[in-house]
C-alpha cells in the first residue's frame, strides 16, 4: 500500500499525536503524508527526521479560515493519495469532508477519546462530535477507534455502529524497555534515596486529574510512609499557580518533584517502583502501556481500556476517589516488600505490552482496515 494522507488538529504534546508519529515512523510499506491543522507542534520536526512529509495549515486553535480549506483541498488533489486518515474530531470533519470534496473514496475517521464532559470538555468540541455522528454513516469508509470503551461511547453517542473499528495503541518495544542504567542515573539525580518512587507523566489537563493524586498522596503520607512523587508533562512546573497551591495546602512540597516536560519519558518510566494515573476520562491511556512495557506496575484509575491493559498486574480503582487511590498505592507499596515477587509482577507487566500491544500488531491492524479488511 502506498499514499496514505493523515490529517490532525495539532501536532503537540499528546496520546493521538505519540500514535501518529509512531504509525509513520515505523511503517515501511506505505508513504506517509501528515498534515497538521493548526502548527507543527512537538512532532513535526519528529516527524520529518523520519522522512515524513509534512505540511502545517497554521490554522488558530478552534477555528477554521478558507485559506486553510483551500491549501487541504490542493494538497489533497496534489498529492492523490489512496486513503485520507484523520485524527481526532476536528480533523475528522474538517479532512473528512475536504478529501470528500477532493475526490477521495477512501475515508477513514480516528477516535481517540472515550467520552466527552460538559464543562471539562471544550463546548465546540462536543458540537463538532455530535455533527460528526451524524454524519458518520454517508462520510467515512471506516471508524477506528483506540479503545474498547471509545467504540461503545460513541456508538452510544449515535456514530455509525456497522463502521466501528478497535486498533489498540501499539509501542515501540526498543525504545520501552528495561533499563537498569536509567534507573540508577534518574533516582540518583533526583537524590530520592532509598525512599519509594511512584510518578506520573501526563501533561496538567482537568481530565488527568491531578487534583485526585494529591489527594490520595496527603493520604499515603497520613499513613506514615516515606515516599516522593515526580510529576512530569507540559504545565506541571513551579510556574503553575494551581498546582503549587494544592502542594502547599496538602503539605505534600516536600515529597512532590515537579519535572515539567521531558523528552526522556522511557528513562522516568524506568526510574519509577510505580506509576500512577489519576484520570477522570482517558480512551487509551499511553502512559499505563509505556510504563509497562518498562518493567514498571501500575496503578490506575478504571477509565477508557485501561483496566484492559492492566490486566491482572496491575490495581484498577474508580476514578475521583482519593481514598481508594490511595488504599491501592498502600497495597503496591506492601507489595513491594516481598522482592521476588514484585520481580515476577515487573516481568509479567512487560510481557502483557509485548504479547498484546506492540507496534507491528497496530501498524499491521491499520494495513488492514485501509484495505477494507478489517
Amino acid at each position: 500500500m502506498s499514499g496514505i494522507f493523515h490529517v490532525i488538529s495539532g501536532l503537540n504534546d499528546g496520546g493521538a499525536e505519540a500514535v501518529l508519529y509512531r504509525l509513520c515512523s515505523s511503517d515501511k510499506a506505505a508513504e506517509h503524508y501528515v498534515i497538521s491543522l493548526m502548527d507543527e507542534g512537538k512532532y513535526g520536526a519528529l516527524l520529518r527526521e523520519a522522512g515524513v512529509q509534512v505540511s502545517c495549515l497554521s490554522m488558530p486553535r478552534g477555528r477554521v479560515t478558507l485559506g486553510g480549506l483551500w491549501r487541504l483541498w490542493r494538497l489533497l488533489r496534489q498529492i492523490r493519495p489512496q486513503a485520507v486518515q484523520t485524527w481526532m474530531y476536528h480533523a475528522d470533519l474538517v479532512g473528512g469532508v475536504i478529501a470528500r470534496l477532493a475526490g477521495v473514496k477512501q475515508v477513514f475517521w480516528g477516535i481517540h477519546h472515550t467520552t466527552l464532559h460538559a464543562g471539562q470538555s471544550r463546548r465546540s468540541t462536543i458540537w463538532v462530535a455530535r455533527l460528526c455522528a451524524r454524519i458518520s454513516s454517508c462520510l467515512p469508509s471506516a471508524i477506528i477507534c483506540c479503545a474498547q470503551k471509545a467504540l461503545e461511547a460513541h456508538r452510544e453517542l449515535g456514530y455509525a455502529a456497522e463502521k466501528l473499528r478497535v486498533i489498540p495503541n501499539g509501542y515501540d518495544l526498543v525504545r520501552f524497555r528495561v533499563d537498569e542504567d536509567a534507573r540508577v542515573r534518574l533516582r540518583t539525580e533526583w537524590n530520592t534515596g532509598s525512599r519509594w518512587l511512584i510518578g506520573m507523566v501526563g501533561r496538567f489537563d482537568p481530565l488527568k486529574d491531578h487534583k485526585n493524586l494529591l489527594d490520595a498522596l496527603a493520604i499515603v503520607k497520613y499513613r506514615g510512609v516515606d515516599f516522593c512523587c515526580v510529576l512530569a508533562g507540559r504545565g506541571l512546573d513551579q510556574n503553575n499557580a494551581q498546582l503549587m497551591a494544592w502542594l502547599t495546602e496538602l503539605d505534600l512540597a516536600g515529597e512532590v518533584k515537579l519535572l515539567g516536560q521531558r523528552m526522556d519519558i522511557p528513562d522516568v518510566m524506568n526510574a519509577l517502583d510505580v506509576h500512577v494515573l489519576s484520570s477522570s476520562s482517558e480512551a487509551f491511556p499511553n502512559v499505563v502501556a509505556e510504563a509497562m512495557a518498562c518493567g514498571t506496575p501500575v496503578v490506575t484509575t478504571n477509565v477508557g481500556d485501561a483496566a484492559l491493559i492492566v490486566g491482572e498486574t496491575g490495581w484498577v480503582v474508580p476514578a475521583r476517589n482519593p481514598g481508594m487511590l490511595a488504599d491501592a498505592l498502600l497495597q503496591a507499596y506492601v507489595a513491594m516488600h516481598d522482592e521476588a515477587a514484585w520481580q515476577v509482577r515487573c516481568t509479567a507487566v512487560r510481557q502483557r505490552v509485548e504479547d498484546h500491544f506492540s507496534l507491528e500488531r497496530m501498524v499491521e491492524n491499520y494495513h488492514l482496515v485501509w484495505q477494507n479488511k478489517l
